[in-house]
């Protein structure tokens, strides 16, 4: 009989198609149930209206009712989970291939938390001056300064783990979890030092949410990371090919600084506009790549567009559970995905301790 492992290995355009069902499933799934349950059929037959048009007319007023329901708060959230999925996945599958490291993930090794301290130091600490750059930026105001934390801790990161042109990859792990706790300690204190209302807001941003989400954010977040995901995508034969060293890499006609810095960079632009909306969401970037590597293979030109979709179905899911398990209460999704995301770290764990000798 046949390894099945083999024969979807050998067919990447039936696996991922495979998995955009699923995807379009999840969806489905979500739209439809919340505190005005919508059947599956009528979410397609309203999904293929677009609001406030002439086919809104035909309609009866419960299904308007949906329809308002549908397109203004669970479709602009789906989108939202969907591209904060894709992105946090590619971000941490490019994150592993580059490092070298199956842990590296980029709320691990302080992407995030930069992104995150960046932004909550700007309602904190920005006054007057968060204001004019509001003026200026309109709603690019905080994912600017999101990118911004992102690539600064990024770059920092990869300045303290390189020597004379050679990159250490256990310093690089090392350095981004030190930086991690340090980004985190930071946003402690700017909640201390917050007012009420700046106290809740950074709640959302350390334990994450989807609830923001509106079309214009989702409009902002998918420019920016969907730039950096396709820049990624393109990198994955040079992050294949980075797997056997950067010596043999370099013989292959790959610029390894290069390479790093258009990975850093993209990294950084993909995690600092999800953050920017949602706030720090655990471990997509760690479970994603891994179930795709653990099932296809480490090819990262399948592995990549795969975590993508995995990593989008976590996500959707995850928030699927957020908000109807404690119903009408919301459970930040980032504390799913941290209890999804720390029990399989720890098997990954115990995993490789038995390649390791004591």
């Amino acid at each position: 009989m046949p390894n099945i492992s083999r024969l979807i290995f050998m067919r990447p355009r039936s696996v991922l198609l495979l998995l955009f069902y699923v995807l379009c499933a999840a969806v489905l799934l979500s739209a439809g149930i919340g505190a005005v349950d919508i059947p599956p059929r009528t979410v397609l037959s309203l999904i293929t209206k677009p609001p406030f048009t002439d086919a809104w007319e035909h309609i009866p007023a419960l299904q308007t009712q949906q329809a308002i329901i549908l397109w203004d708060i669970r479709l602009p959230r789906l989108a939202l989970a969907i591209l904060t999925g894709a992105s946090l996945a590619v971000a941490g599958s490019a994150m592993q291939a580059l490092l070298r490291n199956p842990l590296a993930e980029p709320s691990l090794v302080g992407v995030s938390a930069g992104a995150a301290l960046f932004t909550s130091a700007g309602i904190v600490l920005g006054g007057y001056k968060l204001t004019v750059l509001q003026d200026v930026m309109g709603e690019l105001a905080l994912p600017a300064l999101a990118f911004s934390g992102s690539l600064l801790v990024s770059i920092l990161i990869y300045k303290i783990s390189s020597h004379q042109s050679k990159t250490s990859m256990t310093l690089m792990l090392l350095a981004g979890i030190a930086i991690n706790s340090l980004c985190v300690a930071l946003i402690g204190l700017l909640t201390f030092i917050a007012n009420d209302a700046q106290i809740r807001t950074l709640t959302f941003w350390s334990l994450g949410s989807l609830g923001s989400a509106t079309w214009s954010t989702v409009g902002i977040t998918a420019c920016l990371s969907i730039i950096g995901i396709i820049v990624l995508l393109r990198k994955a034969g040079a992050l294949n090919a980075l797997a056997l060293g950067e010596s043999q890499a370099g013989l292959l006609g790959i610029s390894i600084s290069r390479l790093n810095r258009t990975c850093v960079v993209c990294i950084a632009l993909s995690v600092g506009a999800v953050v920017s909306m949602t706030g720090i969401i655990s471990f997509v970037g760690l479970v994603a790549p891994h179930i795709v590597r653990m099932t296809l293979g480490p090819d990262q030109r399948l592995v990549m567009p795969a975590s993508a979709i995995v990593g989008a179905i976590l996500v959707v899911c995850a928030d699927l559970i957020a908000r109807t398990v404690v119903a009408p209460t919301e459970i930040p999704i980032g504390i799913i995905t941290t209890l999804i995301g720390v029990p399989f770290f720890l098997l990954l764990l115990f995993r490789m301790r038995q390649h390791i000798q004591l």
